[in-house]
């Protein structure tokens, strides 16, 4: 009983995939009348949960610009991930690299730079050379890094986003995205926190210091907690924007397209930056304290540990009133159990509404106990042992 009003007192609430959705809540998303957003097409998404709060025709193809680089950066952040990369190796400018205008650091055939540096002028810089002299070195050519793009975007499962180069210096009409696509994609590249090493400079150098970087982003200079991600502009595609910010433990995503002006987009990223910010809140819906655990009949364990199935914490309006939780568990299991076997439910009640049920699964794997074991076990009870 006191493991039971342990667990009824953590903060949880409903995840993504419960069985009744998440707009139980009643966000209360924006709509074009609450706010003014100039740009023909944006989004607001908050990280954790993929909640949208927000969207203006948000699944319009558009041209991307140099936010395409999200997906460049994604790559390559994960390659640093997964150890086939490391921020050490030396990249070869080619000809081909050293050949691109736009934003650029002027990079010269034949220039070695590392890993390191080459991402840090991406995120910072926005350096069309450098990405493209990434691209051949992780895939061998540019093409050839596109269509590991093109995959991946295919993976997010990005139905509205196809990539004809890992720039966005070009505007091609088979090269398109959408804002809510780039947000799904900015939202993969954040759950790797490398990359807020990069995306949250503001000034920095290269080569000794004789070169200097100063962010695209303006608002990792003056809005507070903006940890990115990535701008874009060309004449077709105007002025584009994935903006991020966290706050107190929450992060959005604000992705802007087609923008007037450089104000423009970062004045409609603010505005949904700080609804979200002044709205809304992450409740973890990971217990503070251990789950209690099942006494197993006739196992190689005497009990099973328990967690909870599902997302680790959900969005809800700032001031909700506390939710009211039932645990269902069945008094003891018998053996064998199997890891990830559902044993239990935890409901999640706000007043009269049932807002969630999570699933209580087994944590491990428990066998069952064998004849002499058992009869092991059996003698030392009889014996007192």
């Amino acid at each position: 009983m006191k493991r039971f009003r342990l667990l009824l007192s953590l903060c949880l609430t409903v995840s993504l995939l419960l069985t009744i959705p998440v707009r139980a809540l009643a966000l209360e998303p924006l709509r074009d009348q609450d706010i003014a957003i100039a740009a023909p097409s944006a989004i607001l998404m908050e990280k954790v949960t993929g909640q949208v709060l927000y969207e203006k025709n948000a699944d319009q193809r558009m041209l991307p610009a140099s936010v395409t680089k999200v997906m460049t950066m994604l790559l390559i952040i994960e390659d640093l991930d997964a150890g086939r990369l490391s921020a050490e190796d030396v990249v070869t400018a080619s000809a081909r690299a050293a050949s691109f205008g736009g934003s650029c650091v002027y990079l010269e055939e034949g220039e070695r730079m590392s890993v390191h540096e080459m991402l840090k002028c991406i995120a910072v810089a926005s350096a069309n050379d450098c990405a493209v002299a990434m691209a051949e070195h992780l895939a061998g050519t540019e093409q050839l890094f596109v269509e590991r793009m093109n995959a991946r975007a295919g993976e997010l499962g990005l139905t509205n986003t196809h990539f004809t180069n890992c720039t966005g210096l070009f505007e091609d009409s088979d090269h398109y995205s959408s804002a809510r696509d780039i947000a799904l994609m900015s939202r993969e590249l954040l759950s790797h926190e490398r990359i807020k090493e990069y995306s949250t400079i503001w000034m920095d150098s290269i080569r000794n210091g004789s070169f200097g970087l100063t962010n695209t982003n303006k608002l990792v200079y003056w809005y507070e907690g903006c940890t990115g991600l990535k701008t874009g502009f060309t004449s077709g595609a105007m002025y584009c924007l994935s903006a991020s910010a966290e706050r107190d433990g929450t992060e959005y995503i604000a992705v802007i397209m087609h923008g007037d002006s450089i104000d423009s987009r970062n004045a409609d990223a603010t505005a949904l930056l700080n609804y979200g910010f002044s709205r809304f809140a992450l409740c973890p819906l990971l217990p503070e304290e251990e789950l209690p655990s099942l006494p197993v009949e006739l196992g190689a364990e005497d009990r099973v540990p328990l967690c909870v199935e599902g997302e680790t914490a959900a969005l809800v309006p700032k001031g909700s009133v506390k939710p009211d939780y039932r645990l269902d568990l069945p008094a003891r299991v018998s053996a064998p159990v199997e890891e990830g076997q559902r044993l239990g439910t935890l409901t999640v009640r706000l007043g009269d509404e049932t807002l969630a049920e999570l699933p209580l699964t087994a944590a491990k794997t428990v066998q069952r106990v064998g004849l002499f074991p058992l009869f092991t076990r059996l003698l030392g009870s009889l014996l007192g042992l």
